[in-house]
């Protein structure tokens, strides 16, 4: 049983997710399951992963409603890519399950560190602001779709930190409006996740609660400082630097629990 301090921490902790989801529409996904599990104290890495999958789809919303009135949501691309990706999320969820928890850290964390360096080699493109879905990109967001909501589903996250550079690699869209197109498919994915893990009983539901009101906030901020990075190569740095970061942390942490 979870006390009121740990409660706290956990409001806490929805306020940073939240922020980080309005931001670079990834951060707060990698960030959750690593803030249940060494902050707020869940025992169980499986009710960890359950908790914040619930927990980041619905900040998720909250950042993508915003975005939408800064129109900075790319929709028919993100909703493609979202319906392709529950497909692969459900399957993945599945699979997640049945894996040693340990060990998906230790996975999850190895995974961050490729995407991490993937980003940083992008840098210098701006992308093409005015992108739309066509017969040439609609192979790829389905391709790239299912792949992210595969890793999303095993993992236990929102998968925004596989959506955005899958969203930037099947349609050169700017850093900007993949961050926000993202939340679209973050939102679809958690929700997908969350109820297979509800259906097992793996979620902690006054703690997601908790979660989840932290990050109405937190993604508010995000968004705001979000437009003010949009230009140049900013978003993609601060992307990449804090994947590396928590990934560092999680290997140190998941290293010496195996």
């Amino acid at each position: 049983m979870i006390d009121a301090l740990h409660m706290s921490l956990g409001a806490l902790s929805g306020a940073l997710v939240g922020f980080t989801l309005g931001l670079v529409g990834g951060g707060g996904s990698i960030l959750a399951v690593p803030l249940m599990v060494y902050l707020v104290g869940v025992k169980s890495p499986h009710i960890a992963i359950g908790t914040s999958a619930l927990a980041v789809a619905v900040n998720a919303a909250s950042g993508l409603f915003q975005h939408a009135r800064k129109h900075t949501v790319k929709w028919r691309c993100g909703s493609l890519f979202a319906a392709s990706g529950i497909v692969g999320a459900l399957a993945g969820s599945t699979l997640g399950k049945n894996f040693d928890g340990q060990k998906l850290l230790f996975l999850f964390a190895l995974v961050m560190v490729l995407v991490g360096i993937l980003m940083l080699r992008g840098r210098s493109a701006l992308g093409q602001p005015d992108v739309h879905l066509d017969r040439e990109n609609a192979p790829r967001l389905l391709g790239f779709g299912f792949g992210t909501g595969a890793f999303s589903g095993f993992f236990g996250i929102g998968g925004g930190f596989l959506i955005v550079p899958g969203l930037v690699a099947s349609t050169r869209m700017p850093m900007i409006n993949a961050v926000g197109t993202s939340l679209v498919a973050v939102t679809a994915f958690g929700l997908t996740t969350a109820a297979n893990y509800a259906l097992s009983g793996l979620i902690d539901w006054p703690l997601a609660g908790v979660f989840v009101l932290g990050g109405v906030l937190g993604s508010l901020l995000g968004t705001i400082l979000a437009q003010r990075l949009s230009q140049g190569n900013a978003l993609r740095t601060v992307f990449a630097v804090l994947i590396f970061v928590v990934a560092a942390y999680m290997l140190w942490r998941s290293w010496g629990a195996m």
